[in-house]
């Protein structure tokens, strides 16, 4: 062999080995690849989830085992006076209670609503109150539902004891069958609409529809820890 065919057999060597190299490294690329896509699926997958079931925004370091609502704390500053409450009057009669007039829970925390049973967005309301009362009622507080029927089939108080009865009621129903104190008691007129009213008489919370349960119990925890104003 001379040296001529000794160079050109040691080229073909070389050149076959960046070939195998090349090879080698084009077959991890794909792989890494195909790690990263699955990442990013699993983590579409998991942001999905968050809409169906909001548990999984919850502090990853709760208690997941926890059977028990965590109690809801007093707010820090008093709630705003919204001024002197109105009377309840025209009312058809009262139910669940031996009271005859709004006067005759003078002195007490209430949370009075404006509510008919017809009403989805007032029903959905019931169990927060369910919670609250039997927090807070051992301690002062009182409910007052002030029914306001939409349909005439609303308007028998029969239909509004059975339906209080069915839907887990049990505080006080005053009957506003013909709506004069739910327009009077609002510019703008809403099922469901909850007021806070403290022992003084005054509006310390005034919400429209849904929601804000947790600033409810508050308004309702701060009264009752400070002698009801």
């Amino acid at each position: 062999m001379n040296r001529g065919q000794f160079i050109a057999i040691l080229v073909g060597l070389v050149g076959v080995i960046g070939v195998v190299v090349a090879l080698n490294s084009g077959s991890n690329e794909p792989a890494q690849a195909s790690t990263a896509s699955e990442g990013a699926v699993a983590q579409t997958n998991d942001s999905s989830d968050v809409g169906d079931n909001p548990d999984s925004l919850a502090d990853p370091n709760a208690d997941s085992t926890a059977d028990e609502k965590a109690p809801v704390e007093p707010t820090a500053n008093a709630p705003e006076n919204l001024g002197p409450a109105m009377d309840l009057v025209d009312l058809d009669g009262w139910l669940q209670t031996d009271a005859t007039a709004l006067s005759d829970f003078d002195g007490q925390v209430k949370i009075l609503q404006f509510w008919t049973f017809s009403c989805h967005n007032c029903t959905a309301t019931i169990p927060y109150l369910q919670d609250i009362y039997a927090t807070y009622e051992p301690q002062g507080l009182e409910i007052i539902g002030v029914h306001a029927p939409e349909f005439d089939f609303e308007r028998d108080p029969a239909a509004v004891q059975e339906a209080a009865e069915r839907l887990g009621v049990t505080w006080p129903i005053a009957l506003d069958t013909d709506k004069l104190n739910f327009r009077a008691w609002q510019d703008r007129r809403f099922w469901p609409r909850t007021f806070v009213i403290d022992a003084n008489g005054d509006v310390r919370f005034n919400h429209i529809g849904e929601g804000k349960y947790d600033e409810l119990e508050a308004t309702v925890a701060y009264l009752i820890e400070n002698g009801g104003s």
